[in-house]
């Protein structure tokens, strides 16, 4: 049984957040008492995924005003942690404008901390009905890959791409799934294969640069991937790799899905070249485990993320339906704008 990514203690006040830099091997959990504790551990990918990240920054909101600290330069604490995940923008501006209207009342660390508790419980609610919709996109059985990890451990819990699958087998789909390795950090092959066997799914990793030849070689009914930031054309930020996926995907005519939640969707972002790109530490990629593999004269790019152009994406499956081969007026549509 997976343990919960996110736990609130309200009497402390506390942040419990699985600490996912120790998975596969131990369940180990961050204790956040203040803002810049739930600020750390998003930055050092405590606590990882564009959904669990803004539900955890919310509740660093939630901290800072039970410990009467600036709310304001807390906010800005928390949204320069990782640029591209718009989630966290989301919460935090759902948290601003709440302590904007309680300002100067003594309820406010009250609302706050209520705030954050609905939007905890929103998100598993969301993720569960954009399951369902994304499960009917696939065959009774069905072999499908996913890349990085978009399941319970990257949101409040239930999960998004991973969420399909959980959504598919409880309508009595078989599935078998090819997890991507998703190289530098290797959330593929430590979270999602662990979040899968966990739940008892048929799951087997693949190095990232082994999807295109599995597609050539073996009949793969979908990819589905989750998503950081969708923009209004529909070009998708999602962790590094996804683009590479999303080509193949193409080229041996394999429906290509992204699932995420509405609020991933940025109306204010015209197209995928004006995503911010978070760039990341080049040790990330010359040191594996304890060994350094490549020479420290030898310079790194670490691009955290990846754009995937929306005329690769077959279908971006939310909570309030699947926009089919997305564009700016389809999206605006769902979004109500």
């Amino acid at each position: 049984m997976l343990p919960p990514t996110i736990e609130w203690v309200s009497s402390v006040p506390l942040l419990k957040l699985l600490d996912q830099r120790e998975l596969p091997h131990a369940v180990r959990y961050c204790e956040c008492v203040c803002c810049e504790d739930v600020a750390r551990a998003i930055e050092e990918m405590a606590v990882r995924g564009a959904p669990a990240i803004g539900i955890a920054a919310a509740y660093g909101v939630a901290l800072a005003a039970r410990r009467k600290e600036p709310l304001l330069s807390s906010i800005d604490r928390l949204s320069g942690t990782r640029p591209t995940a718009v989630n966290l923008y989301w919460a935090l501006c759902r948290m601003k404008k709440l302590a904007e209207m309680y300002y100067g009342n003594e309820d406010l660390p009250s609302a706050l901390e209520a705030e954050a508790i609905r939007m905890h419980a929103e998100d598993i609610a969301v993720n569960k009905r954009l399951s369902y919709n994304g499960q009917e996109l696939l065959p009774q059985a069905a072999s499908v890959i996913t890349h990085c990890n978009a399941g319970a451990l990257a949101t409040a819990g239930y999960g998004t791409a991973l969420g399909v699958f959980r959504a598919a087998r409880e309508q009595g789909k078989k599935l078998k799934i090819y997890a991507d390795e998703t190289r530098p950090r290797f959330q593929g092959g430590r979270l999602t294969s662990f979040e899968l066997y966990e739940d008892g799914f048929d799951v087997t990793v693949i190095c990232d640069s082994m999807a295109a030849f599995l597609m050539s070689r073996k009949k793969i009914d979908a990819v589905v991937t989750g998503a950081d930031r969708i923009a209004l054309n529909g070009d998708t930020a999602n962790k590094i790799g996804t683009y590479c996926l999303a080509i193949a995907a193409n080229r041996h005519n394999v429906p290509f899905y992204i699932a995420a939640p509405l609020n991933t969707i940025d109306i204010n972002c015209p197209n995928g070249d004006v995503i911010p790109i978070e760039e990341r530490a080049g040790d990330e990629i010359r040191i594996i485990g304890a060994e350094t593999v490549v020479p420290r004269a030898v310079d790194v790019w670490n691009p955290a993320f990846d754009v995937t152009p929306a005329e690769l994406i077959t279908g971006i499956i939310t909570e309030a339906g699947v926009i089919m081969n997305p564009d700016a007026t389809k999206i605006r549509k769902i979004c109500g704008v």
